[in-house]
């Protein structure tokens, strides 16, 4: 349990420091010993970075489709342990990581995720409105996550180990990334901003890139997580979600749907958190950030839990310091307006 700081400021501590280790780390622990460590990692860190510590293991899956399975068909080899057994270690590796922490890789280590937190912290400073989806406009946003796993990452560079499409696309999800710039941007290099003129497409996927990044960073100044709704990460990371041991879980109350606290407080704007209980409550869309755990302003309805044990409850005391500094949208008090406590609805 946290008695020292708020779960809130934890997290953002271990974002900055996984920030610092996903963009510079290898140049602490060596380029070698980082990249046979962290060659699975589930969050957005590329490996497109000079000198990277980590990189998303959506990369070498990406690689083993295209120059494993895709070729070894198209070279008519039967599946053998030639062709399954590099994406069986890519998978077995990424589910060594996701097991342990689930979805916290998405709340708490992709440096994609911290810099879009930042930027809206930056909008809080500059007096900008806060916006939110409503549930129509998320539920229409949520099937975009699915169709880049299922068409970038998965089906275009298979296709392209068979010859179906053009080289380029072995690699599609990582041309149109924008973790793949701002995290390089983070290290004073430019050069993944330029665009390719050696092909159409080529050129197409490099504007689309620059366009994702320019998009996600002017609307989390007033929206909060922008990319991460569409994120084929956060989709592949869902898929996986029921087998991990960090988990999030509600227990039913009386109150739950009446204050929506939780669900206000929740950066993806999932609705569920204040409707229903047990998984229901925590959608694919759950980045396991902890901040509903934090603003149910009820005892121990929701938990933050590594197996059996319980790391963080929810709290009617916590609530009460908690929404001293911040409101659960997002929005932080002035300190000369701070107030002792604030009833959940009213401010």
């Amino acid at each position: 349990m946290l008695n020292t700081m708020t779960l809130g400021r934890l997290r953002l501590a271990v974002q900055l420091l996984m920030l610092f280790l996903t963009v510079w780390g290898s140049q602490v622990v060596g380029y070698y010993a980082a990249e046979k460590i962290s060659g699975t990692l589930p969050a957005l860190s590329c490996a497109y970075d000079k000198q990277n510590g980590a990189y998303c293991m959506l990369i070498p899956l990406q690689h083993q489709l295209h120059h494993r399975v895709g070729e070894g068909l198209v070279a008519a080899q039967q599946f053998s342990f030639q062709i399954l057994l590099p994406l069986l270690f890519t998978l077995l590796t990424f589910l060594a990581f996701f097991v342990v922490l689930n979805k916290a890789f998405c709340g708490w280590v992709c440096p994609l995720g911290t810099l879009q937190e930042l930027v809206f912290r930056l909008g809080r400073r500059l007096g900008l409105p806060v916006r939110r989806l409503e549930a129509g406009q998320a539920a229409k946003a949520r099937p975009v996550k699915w169709l880049l796993l299922v068409i970038l990452v998965l089906a275009l560079p298979l296709m392209a180990g068979l010859g179906l499409t053009p080289h380029s696309t072995g690699d599609a999800w990582c041309q149109v990334c924008p973790s793949r710039i701002a995290t390089t941007l983070l290290t004073a290099d430019t050069e993944q901003t330029a665009l390719k003129t050696d092909s159409t497409l080529e050129f197409a996927l490099g504007a689309v890139a620059n366009t994702l990044l320019g998009f996600t960073l002017v609307a989390a100044l007033a929206l909060r997580q922008p990319f991460c709704r569409i994120c084929p990460l956060l989709a592949w990371n869902a898929l996986f979600q029921k087998i991990g041991l960090l988990r999030l879980v509600k227990r039913q109350h009386d109150k739950c749907g009446k204050c929506r606290v939780c669900s206000e407080a929740c950066p993806m704007d999932i609705e569920a958190i204040s409707q229903a209980h047990g998984s229901k409550a925590f959608t694919e869309d759950c980045t396991l950030c902890g901040r509903c755990a934090e603003y149910c302003p009820e005892d121990g309805v929701i938990a933050l839990k590594f197996g059996p044990l319980a790391l963080f409850r929810s709290s009617r005391a916590y609530y009460k310091r908690r929404v001293q500094g911040e409101k659960p949208n997002g929005e932080t008090r002035p300190v000369q307006s701070r107030v002792k406590f604030v009833e959940p609805g009213h401010g």
